[in-house]
């Protein structure tokens, strides 16, 4: 928008770098040009202000596929007004020389005029699509033909209004339409969902079928060891006993042969004792060999005397002590 500052009788507009300003007097144009300035008579001016920067106009239009199906078209486009000049003589882009607002809505009309013209050739080729279709290769397609149309449009030339580009956001059916559309894609994004947590559980049960055997395996591998431990233990038990019994049968042995030579060492020396005594019995026979006899019985009276238990008192009748000296008398 242009700034004007008043002044007594007079005004003084300034222009900005994007906007065209057409100062009229009497008809005929006394300044004109983009980012001018210049004083001026508000009586006798007609201004005209025509935005010459790039302009975005977003747009959202109703469509009908080729198999009855309502989409929304949502598309952006970015023009400008290349002759301004022109776009000037065509449309409404006076201002008010005291304030500097437009007399009129001229975007508007612009605005308007391009949302027809797009709406017109996107309706005309999504009529013509699938609603599939319309929603895959419908953007491109759309952008393509309202590009084409709203180059070669009469009346935006006519205007000096030139497109510089168009983007087709997205082409969206119902609300039911699109969730029934998106259902086979989630169900299959389930299903690959579904398989993923399968081969996550299988994965998991391989590995614990995988650690269940290791763990078999290390039970077989233990009660092996284990078997071969309690035989060793057997039979280092059976060598102790062994060696145990052959130590206590050589200790039987050595026991034995001491008893062996002990034994034979009595009989030794009995038998030298036995022989001894023999020969002194031998003597002391000899020595009474020649003896008389009444001495030899005196000798055993004495040795039997010698040999009896004591005898406190003894009474002998004259019938016994008769008698005995009788046998001795007769054996003499």
């Amino acid at each position: 928008m242009a700034d004007i500052q008043r002044r007594p009788f007079l005004r003084h507009l300034r222009g900005t770098p994007t906007t065209y300003v057409r100062h009229l007097r009497r008809g005929k144009a006394a300044h004109e040009g983009v980012g001018v300035s210049f004083w001026f008579r508000p009586l006798g001016a007609v201004l005209s202000e025509v935005p010459v920067d790039d302009r975005e106009l977003p747009m959202m239009f109703h469509a009908r596929t080729a198999d009855f199906q309502d989409v929304s078209v949502q598309a952006t486009v970015t023009y400008r007004v290349q002759d301004p000049a022109l776009a000037a003589r065509r449309l409404d882009f006076a201002i008010s020389p005291e304030t500097g607002q437009w007399r009129a809505a001229p975007l508007d009309q612009v605005a308007s005029m391009l949302t027809e013209i797009a709406q017109q050739h996107a309706l005309t080729l999504v009529a013509r699509m699938a609603l599939r279709e319309a929603i895959v290769d419908g953007p491109a397609a759309v952008r393509a033909e309202v590009t084409s149309g709203l180059s070669d449009d009469a009346r935006l030339n006519d205007t000096g209004v030139a497109v510089v580009g168009v983007r087709v956001v997205a082409i969206r059916p119902e609300a039911d339409v699109e969730r029934a559309l998106q259902t086979p894609a989630r169900e299959e994004v389930q299903q690959e969902a579904d398989k993923a947590t399968y081969e996550r559980r299988a994965l998991a049960v391989e590995r614990e079928r995988a650690i269940a055997e290791n763990e078999m395996q290390n039970q077989i591998e233990l009660a092996h060891r284990e078997e071969q431990l309690v035989a060793r233990r057997g039979q280092n038990e059976q060598r102790r006993v062994r060696e145990a019994a052959a130590a206590a049968w050589l200790e039987a042995e050595a026991r034995a042969e001491r008893e062996r030579l002990e034994a034979t060492s009595r009989a030794e020396t009995l038998r030298t004792v036995g022989a001894a005594e023999a020969e002194a019995k031998a003597a002391f026979l000899g020595a009474y060999q020649d003896a008389d006899q009444r001495v030899l019985l005196a000798l055993a009276a004495q040795s039997l005397a010698e040999h009896l238990p004591e005898i406190g008192q003894l009474n002998l009748s004259p019938d016994v002590v008769t008698s005995a000296l009788a046998r001795l008398q007769g054996r003499a």
